[in-house]
């Protein structure tokens, strides 16, 4: 056989297997909505970037009556490209060959890729579309999700890693996504649960549908699980090339720098926030009127609203920021919030990325739905995740500041690089009415008009502690500062921490309270 013959049986050995399931099991795959696993790794990386391994990989598998039955490439598509020039790696397991189960070499190949990844120090992105384990391979396909987890968690913090829910992703394989840093979900496509309904129902006798029990919305908004909500496979894609651009390639690397841009015009911090402590206002737009364009790219929008985390950048460098939303619940500290917080916090101190913190919160919220769900060892979390981070951490106090609170939001008592305070904030123990009603208790019953007593102390404490001088007098703020001056005092303390050098004692690992 001559070159040309070898050349030319490839390219037809090529265009069959690259078909996977063939036309029928494809024309399947778009009546359900979806794009096909090739087709989504095409459209998400850079145009001509995407290289191919294992294609001709089958499975080995002889029970059941396997033995007859061809797997293009076994169900799953791996290779390495680029997004913005940028190398990653990446697998999308293919659902028009067999479901997308994962049989023993289907997950060598996930477990190639991922070794890959982390030898090259690139991120890895996992598209997962698939019905499950491969029953007819008992144990191989137990042993293949294991395979994965185990590395999923040797590369966490290392190199970045994504996961994204293009379809069924059920029993023991939501695991992985769970071990990965984001994952990403679309609407009516995407599906998460251990037990799917059916064993609900024969269990618990319980009528659910696999989107009540599972689909995107729920994750994205009760469970936590998703951190990126979107409608449409192409709109995921473009969240997930805008969060390629904010993050660095691994953990020896910083974020690369873009252009820095000043807020836009008419964006102005001053304006933004009421001189009432009551009235509410958006914490978005204080972010967007000190980052670079104005531009905020938020994680986890849809769960525990009362908090704000994502990415910003100042003078062109990446900066997560954390930031109480005072238009939800006040912006207090709960069970969700804290978790969200503090995981994105660990992230951003893995991978060599500011904190700069924005708080106005009236502290933890109260109630016995919050105590008995465990509001002491999850409000730790936060506590332990700035305790522990050693990049640069910065704090402005916008206006209240109160009790637990005031501590866990990056504290000078938690080791922050620089606190700055807003002339309206207020750092207390607890607001003034409540305070009023404990410290002057006795005074207000006795008096003869107790409401009129009672208001006048309100106003005693505020005027003590309603500004930020008692703390400044203490050292526990570095300065109070004009609001128009925020943008400057933040970008001249990054500056001024860009060679932070910090160390923790050393240990094996901490114990965080999970």
């Amino acid at each position: 056989m001559s070159l040309r013959s070898n050349v030319l049986d490839l390219r037809k050995r090529k265009k069959e297997v690259q078909k996977g399931g063939g036309d029928k099991a494809i024309e399947k795959q778009v009546k359900m909505g979806k794009l096909t696993a090739r087709e989504r790794i095409l459209a998400l990386l850079d145009k001509n970037s995407f290289h191919e391994y294992d294609l001709f990989v089958e499975h080995a598998a002889k029970d059941f009556g396997m033995e007859g039955k061809t797997l293009h490439g076994d169900g799953v598509i791996i290779g390495t490209g680029t997004i913005y020039d940028k190398p990653v790696c990446i697998f999308a397991q293919d659902f028009t060959v067999a479901g997308g189960s994962l049989g023993l070499m289907h997950a060598r190949k996930i477990t190639k890729i991922m070794d890959h990844a982390l030898k090259m120090r690139v991120p890895l992105i996992g598209i997962n579309d698939s019905g499950g384990a491969r029953i007819q391979e008992g144990v191989n396909s137990l042993a293949g999700y294991g395979e994965i987890f185990f590395r999923n968690t040797l590369a966490s913090g290392v190199i970045p890693q994504i996961s994204v829910i293009l379809g069924p992703c059920a029993g023991g394989a939501v695991y992985s996504p769970a071990l990965t840093d984001f994952v990403f979900v679309v609407e009516n496509i995407s599906k998460m649960f251990i037990t799917g309904p059916s064993v609900v129902k024969s269990v618990l006798g319980e009528e659910v549908s696999m989107e009540e029990l599972g689909g995107a919305k729920v994750h994205a908004e009760v469970t936590g699980n998703a951190h990126f909500y979107a409608e449409t496979e192409m709109e995921c894609f473009d969240q997930i090339k805008t969060l390629i651009s904010f993050i660095p390639r691994s953990n020896l690397k910083k974020a690369l720098p873009h252009k820095p841009k000043a807020p836009l015009k008419g964006v102005k911090v001053e304006d933004i926030v009421p001189a009432d402590p009551r009235i509410p206002y958006d914490m978005r737009d204080v972010l967007k009127s000190i980052t670079d364009g104005s531009e905020f790219f938020e994680v986890m929008e849809r769960f525990a609203p009362n908090i704000i985390v994502g990415f910003g950048r100042m003078n062109g460098e990446t900066v997560g920021f954390v930031a109480n939303q005072p238009m939800v619940l006040a912006g207090v500290l709960d069970i969700d919030s804290s978790d969200k917080a503090a995981r994105f916090i660990r992230y951003c101190d893995a991978f060599n990325i500011p904190i700069v913190t924005m708080e106005d919160l009236p502290g933890y919220l109260p109630g016995v739905d919050q105590e008995h769900a465990g509001v002491i060892r999850h409000g730790a979390k936060i506590l332990y995740a700035y305790s522990e981070a050693t990049v640069p951490k910065i704090t402005v106090i916008v206006r209240k500041a109160y009790g637990g609170g005031y501590i866990a939001m990056n504290s000078r008592h938690l080791r922050a690089d620089f606190v700055f305070a807003w002339p309206t904030a207020e750092i207390a123990v607890m607001g003034p009415e409540g305070a009023a009603n404990i410290v002057f208790r006795k005074e207000i019953a006795e008096a003869e008009n107790p409401e009129e007593m009672r208001q006048q102390k309100i106003e005693e404490y505020k005027e003590k502690f309603a500004n930020p001088y008692v703390a400044a007098a203490q050292g526990y703020i570095d300065e109070v500062i004009e609001p128009s001056e925020t943008r400057a005092r933040i970008l001249h303390a990054l500056q001024v921490s860009e060679n932070k050098s910090a160390s923790m004692p050393a240990k094996k690992h901490g114990i965080p309270p999970f």
